[in-house]
């Protein structure tokens, strides 16, 4: 392999087409030619200079990476050249800090972000570290699996860790990028679903990925719609806005839980009664372990759960992220290198 294009952004926004080397993987790393990245909302982090080392040099966005290994680097075993795999935001646990010795690998304090402190997807070719692989099943197309990665993981980690009851009454708060996955996994997974969203025009659409029930946010208040059904065991809290979030609480039922996976700049307002009678709370989550990103797609799979993406060439990456930001993607956007 020679060259290769990659989209970078340095400081706060500025885009540039670059035309690099490929290099050997270093060690513990592979290469991967990709196939997919998808655009997600946390790409916001790598291009308005947040989290980043040093916010003027360049850096390469893209976190739901799907492609096929072509080189590994020394030390690397289990993995082969020609194998499909995929790298999601956590780029990789360090094995040696405390959280990593306690298993922890998700909060491990010296991982990498990929697309973030690391180079990520927008690009022709990328660098992974062997831990942070995800087998990818030759079942699934690569458009499809690489929303999966992130979003989908994401919402899975939240409802699994939600541990209600079968047919519980579980809301899932926005229809959009992460809001459509969670509607079909929290159905699937066997509960009775609330969407909860703004304006009616998104009823019809969630009832079709799974919801039994649709709650305006523009007509009611949605906390007291979900008391008069009850009250829910969970909420997943999609949309990036926490002043959204805050009416949410009250519909909780007892012991119920907020999970908060919508990363929002804005607080969330709680009175101290709403979580002490009823012993109520609120949490966050974040993606998951790879093995548990391959316990995602496998579900996925079986249950016939699809993202809906819109897929743009390598070339429009800018555009792609701009549309997003606008609120105008419908769901999920993939970048294609091959396109």
């Amino acid at each position: 392999m020679s060259g290769y294009r990659a989209f970078t952004v340095s400081g706060a926004g500025h885009w540039a087409l670059a035309e690099r080397e490929a290099a050997q993987p270093g060690p513990g790393q592979v290469r991967l030619r990709v196939e997919a990245c998808g655009v997600c909302a946390t790409d916001a982090l790598a291009v308005n200079g947040l989290f980043r080392p040093d916010p003027s040099a360049p850096i390469v966005p893209g976190h739901e990476i799907v492609g096929r290994i072509d080189a590994i680097g020394e030390g690397v075993t289990g993995r082969h050249v020609g194998e499909r795999v995929g790298v999601g935001f956590l780029g990789g646990h360090c094995g040696v800090c405390e959280q990593c010795r306690r298993g922890d690998f998700v909060n491990c304090t010296a991982q990498p972000l990929t697309g973030t402190t690391v180079d990520g997807g927008y690009a022709e070719v990328a660098y992974a570290k062997a831990n942070a692989l995800v087998g990818i099943p030759e079942a699934f197309d690569s458009v499809e699996a690489a929303p999966l990665l992130c979003a989908g993981l994401t919402v899975y980690s939240a409802l699994r860790d939600l541990g209600a009851r079968p047919g519980a009454l579980v809301a899932v708060q926005g229809i959009g990028g992460l809001g459509h996955l969670g509607l079909q996994y929290a159905s699937k997974l066997g509960y009775e679903v609330v969407a909860i969203s703004r304006g009616g025009d998104k009823a019809d659409l969630a009832a079709s990925l799974g919801a039994r029930h649709y709650i305006d946010g523009d007509a009611e208040e949605p906390g007291e719609a979900l008391r008069r059904l009850g009250g829910a065991a969970g909420i997943i809290a999609t949309a990036a806005s926490g002043a959204s979030m805050s009416p949410l609480i009250p519909g909780l039922a007892p012991r119920g839980r907020l999970i908060v996976v919508g990363a929002g700049l804005d607080p969330i307002t709680v009175t101290p009664g709403d979580l002490i009678f009823g012993e109520r709370t609120i949490s966050g989550t974040i993606t998951g372990r790879t093995v548990e990103g391959e316990d995602n797609l496998a579900f996925t799979l079986s249950q016939g759960i699809r993202p809906i993406t819109e897929v743009l060439p390598l070339s429009e990456a800018p555009k792609a992220y701009e549309r997003l930001r606008a609120g105008r993607a419908r769901f999920r956007i993939v970048l294609d290198p091959a396109a």
